[in-house]
């Protein structure tokens, strides 16, 4: 009796477009060439060295908080405090130095602990209450706002800081959160290469460490990657502190590329993190995503804003074309996730 071969299902050959179509990143990627090809075509200035720098430095603080919310809805969880934590951590600076004349490095470091413990606590008040996390953060984002608004006009009768550029060492920091850096004709604001930096770190960690099997697998399955011994308290806790500490991050760049901070700074920017995240290839309900189609959302979130500027439209338009990009990459995200799974 000859055996018949079967083909081993593994083995099966997968065409191009179906591997690519995998990738979360990839509707972004393409919203975002078409969006600068329709800008650079129906505008002057938005593909010249000048309205480019506008719009990536534009794009570039909001990616590095999209690709961080991106980790931790990826994660599960969300945080609705992210936005106003740019503002807070700027605060601190600038009240430490411009008020208490401590020194300006101190006063950086203190702003990222404390980030950072906000950060841990939003994470271990879901973990052990289980609360959702849109309710803990929501609350985290209500205090940290009143003590933006109230404890600044308490501290220095105002709600917002001046006189940076006096503390001494202002340059130090400076160099390093707010210059400027020229490509030729092109001007680049050192947070566009804060942003590159950060989507690379998370995009290493999400595909290429065991920390980014645990993010896949606890916003997946916590239950199930409980028991499995992923730990995954520990891991939503470092998500909550990575986002809080991209906040930080992104406070110091707007401190230090303008040299004042007010009391609203980031505040409602958290939904267009969450948006640029979602556009980038997240799902809603966690276990899939991509940082680097995070950073494709931030991307065409900058150019949109920017390009409707230079096209003249009404700025209102921009919100009536996020609503837009926030439905087609919800439906985008779930087909692709049912034909990934169907191929599989």
């Amino acid at each position: 009796m000859t055996a018949t071969a079967v083909a081993d299902e593994r083995l099966a050959r997968v065409s191009p477009v179906n591997r690519a179509l995998k990738r979360p990143e990839v509707g972004a990627l393409i919203a975002a060439l078409a969006i600068f090809v329709f800008f650079a075509v129906t505008t002057d200035t938005f593909a010249t060295p000048a309205g480019a720098s506008t719009w990536l430095q534009t794009s570039s603080t909001i990616g590095i908080m999209a690709v961080a919310v991106a980790l931790l809805m990826i994660g599960g969880e969300f945080d609705l405090s992210a936005g106003v934590m740019t503002g807070f951590t700027g605060l601190v600076v600038g009240v430490l130095t411009t008020q208490y004349g401590l020194n300006i490095w101190v006063a950086v470091l203190v702003s990222l602990a404390l980030a950072l413990c906000v950060g841990f606590v939003n994470g271990l008040l879901v973990i052990k209450t289980g609360l959702p996390s849109f309710i803990v953060t929501l609350g985290t984002f209500f205090v940290l706002q009143g003590i933006d608004v109230a404890g600044t006009k308490t501290l220095i009768g105002q709600v917002a800081i001046q006189g940076m550029k006096k503390v001494p060492y202002y340059d130090q920091p400076h160099a390093i959160f707010g210059s400027t850096i020229s490509i030729g004709d092109l001007a680049l604001r050192v947070s566009v290469l804060w942003w590159i930096a950060v989507a690379a770190v998370a995009t290493w960690i999400l595909l290429r460490t065991r920390v980014g099997n645990w993010i896949f697998a606890v916003g997946g399955a916590a239950h199930s990657s409980r028991q499995v011994g992923v730990p995954v308290g520990n891991t939503k806790i470092g998500l909550f502190m990575a986002t809080a500490g991209c906040g930080w991050l992104v406070g110091m760049l707007l401190l230090f590329n303008t040299s004042t901070v007010q009391a609203g700074t980031g505040v409602s920017q958290e939904f267009i993190y969450i948006i640029c995240a979602v556009v980038g290839g997240c799902l809603m309900t966690g276990g899939y995503g991509s940082a680097i189609g995070a950073a494709f959302g931030a991307l065409i979130y900058g150019m949109a804003n920017q390009g409707i500027v230079y096209a003249g439209w009404d700025s209102n338009w921009l919100k009536a074309f996020l609503g837009a990009m926030l439905l087609i990459a919800v439906l985008l995200n779930e087909w692709v996730r049912k034909r990934a799974e169907e191929t599989r």
